[in-house]
């Protein structure tokens, strides 16, 4: 058994997809649309055939208002395969604005990781 997709609802999908895209190396569907209930998604393809699903609804709305520990799905997390990766990728996503909740390290557990805070405040978590 294995897991098929995650589903992220998002209020800005186009730039939701470009971030997995751009940054994940994911490879985007063409986007689906239903004019009558006003959903749309995209599904983003990774190298190892993990999925996620991009979603939006005109009445999305977005509940985080900072870095909180709610119940139920906390972070996505990309092992992007080196150290040298994690502190790439990291570096890029700082240059490119966005919040460093953690900076490259190796955890209590041993994994060498950093974690942010992607588009919409969605928490990204990047380990070697």
């Amino acid at each position: 058994m294995k897991i098929d997709h995650v589903a992220i609802y998002a209020q800005n999908l186009k730039g939701m997809k470009n971030f997995f895209v751009t940054f994940f190396d994911g490879k985007a569907s063409r986007i689906y649309k239903n004019s009558k209930t006003g959903f749309s998604s995209y599904f983003i393809q990774f190298e190892d055939h993990t999925r996620l699903e991009l979603m939006h609804r005109y009445n999305v709305v977005q509940t985080m208002k900072a870095f909180e520990y709610p119940s139920g799905l906390h972070h996505v997390c990309f092992s992007v395969g080196s150290i040298e990766q994690v502190d790439k990728i990291t570096a890029l996503l700082n240059d490119k604005g966005y919040e460093i909740l953690s900076a490259p390290r190796t955890t209590g557990d041993g994994y060498y990781e950093s974690c942010i805070s992607g588009p919409e405040r969605i928490i990204i978590e990047i380990t070697a």
